[in-house]
């Protein structure tokens, strides 16, 4: 049978992207063997961790790219020659020029990919610094919404929801934050991380009277949101809502 789509070629033949959390699991260790910092030390340097391990997450992420198109190309070789579509190599580039379309939808699908990618990566970052922070939490769980993390756990949450910290990181916001916080997550205190600079006043005046706080590197809090109560540094976070709510959550064994 002719293939007509790539990717789903590929797929019949296990041959698989690895998933953004893996990649970014992969790039935050390189960034823990690069660095060797204490948990102090991470949250201390936390601005900096989440852009570079960012970039660092883009190269591996590239470097696994690569691989995928090796394999996928070497597969579809394969099949040319296994269906003797491909018996006289005088004719490659006219039996190559056939499938254009197919090529094209295939690297089309990976800038789309990059793009995608793009913001799950920042999701999966912070999944892997926390980890290395050892903070506690459930991920994509459902509570009239899809938050990427309540801390301490879901469990917790369900049993007294006003004592969890809500916590979902995205690269932009713009308007989709109201898609973000729904009403049933409104009435806690909301965490939204992002490198967003393009927040307006009003955007963040009615995020303040939804009790939804911004937490951001303090470069772009100096920049564009100085005067902004509910736009927090990640130095800030730590230190004034995250880390008393552990201390809260060992003493009442939480955790």
């Amino acid at each position: 049978m002719k293939i007509t789509n790539l990717k789903q070629f590929a797929l019949s033949k296990n041959i698989r992207l690895k998933e953004q959390k893996e990649i970014a699991q992969i790039a935050s260790d390189n960034m823990a063997k690069r660095f060797s910092y204490n948990r102090e030390q991470i949250k201390k340097n936390f601005d900096s961790l989440i852009s570079e391990t960012g970039i660092e997450t883009y190269r591996v992420y590239l470097e696994f790219e690569k691989k995928y198109g090796q394999e996928v190309f070497k597969a579809f070789a394969q099949n040319l020659i296994e269906t003797k579509e491909l018996s006289d190599n005088t004719r490659l580039g006219e039996i190559l020029g056939g499938y254009f379309v197919v090529f094209d939808k295939f690297f089309l699908s990976l800038a789309q990919a990059r793009r995608t990618r793009a913001g799950k990566s920042f999701e999966a970052i912070h999944n892997a610094l926390f980890k290395e922070l050892e903070y506690p939490f459930d991920e994509q769980r459902v509570i009239n919404g899809k938050p990427d993390f309540i801390m301490p756990s879901f469990e917790h949450f369900k049993q007294n929801p006003i004592d969890c910290i809500i916590f979902t990181a995205k690269r932009t916001l713009r308007e989709r934050w109201r898609q973000i916080v729904t009403e049933g997550t409104r009435g806690l205190g909301f965490y939204l991380a992002t490198i967003d600079e393009k927040l307006t006043a009003p955007q963040l005046d009615e995020m303040h009277r939804n009790r939804i706080y911004i937490v951001c590197p303090q470069s772009i809090k100096e920049a564009n949101y100085r005067d902004k109560v509910n736009v927090l540094s990640f130095t800030q976070f730590f230190k004034d809502y995250l880390d008393p709510a552990m201390e809260r959550w060992r003493r009442n064994h939480v955790i």
